[in-house]
């Protein structure tokens, strides 16, 4: 069986999409106080497989079906990368990584309801989450790039160092965030454990970081602005981003303000996931494909190929 590299890319596209979902699919579990919903692992209890007798395990068990959809996309995904060719080495290695990553995330799942959804547990869960988001990003990117090409810088050193500042501190915000979710009322379940860290100490730490992403973002929109040779490559992606980064900013605000209603934390999840997938992406438009010859190839910089 032979793909094409656009149908490939399709899939790895619909790969992304659902890791983006089940994000979000796991954050109503948690937030409709579900995470407990099953008492056991891979069954939902010791004597069913299935129980939707409660709207608790109902919940649980969308998430846990949801799970299944994910595992074949990410099979697909590494089929696809078999079957495509060309074949390639870089997609196949990547869409390995997102079945690795998965069946990681389904043994951390099991290990969440022995534990009684231990916070720093929920944490690995969600960081776990978004390093498979990213590596979909990767994945879809280069399936789109042209076979044999070679990537080479697309920005000025300022712009590649800002655009590196940016991805740091969203990265920091978002697991300052996560510790805010590990202190928080939204435990997934009312009787567990939860970090002893005061929450607003943490909420502070977490704005912060969010206020400073923001604040580099908007350093290097100017700076693009004034280079017309980085204003291609990134003006859309860090317009984008600022856009996104300040909505998400906004939510935050609220929903600490308003006592985290369950609704906008799942509006925060879900604005967090796609801020990191766009940080993905930004850091990616730093270089670009060039289609290659062994001259070509041969005068590249180590560090410009990646």
């Amino acid at each position: 069986m032979q793909l094409t590299p656009g149908r490939y890319r399709t899939i790895t596209a619909v790969a992304l999409g659902l890791l983006v979902a089940i994000v979000i699919t796991g954050a109503a579990v948690r937030l409709t106080g579900s995470g407990l919903g099953c008492d056991d692992w891979p069954n939902c209890s010791d004597t069913r497989l299935i129980d939707v007798s409660s709207t608790h395990a109902a919940v649980e068990q969308v998430n846990r079906l949801f799970t299944g959809l994910v595992s074949v996309a990410v099979i697909a995904a590494v089929l696809g990368s078999l079957w495509r060719r060309p074949r390639r080495a870089d997609l196949v290695v990547l869409s390995v990584g997102l079945v690795v990553g998965v069946l990681a995330q389904i043994v951390l799942g099991g290990i969440l309801v022995l534990f009684d959804l231990h916070p720093i547990l929920v944490q690995g869960h969600m960081v776990l989450s978004l390093v498979l988001v990213g590596t979909a990003v990767v994945l879809h990117h280069r399936a789109g790039q042209p076979d044999g090409a070679a990537t080479r810088p697309a920005t000025s050193p300022a712009a590649t160092r800002l655009v590196w500042a940016v991805g740091g501190a969203t990265s920091l915000a978002i697991l300052a965030g996560t510790v805010v979710t590990g202190a928080g009322p939204h435990a997934g379940d009312e009787d567990v454990e939860r970090l002893g860290v005061e929450i607003a100490s943490a909420a502070r730490l977490h704005g912060i970081l969010v206020m400073a992403a923001l604040s580099i973002a908007v350093a290097l929109a100017a700076v693009v602005s004034r280079r017309p040779s980085d204003r291609a490559p990134l003006i859309g992606p860090i317009s984008s981003w600022i856009f996104v980064g300040a909505l998400q900013a906004a939510i935050g605000y609220i929903q600490y303000f308003s006592d985290v209603p369950a609704l906008l934390v799942g509006l925060h999840v879900a604005g967090a996931t796609l801020l990191w997938a766009m940080t993905v992406r930004l850091l990616l438009a730093t270089h670009r494909s060039v289609a290659a010859d062994r001259s070509d190839v041969d005068d590249l910089p180590v560090a410009a190929v990646i």
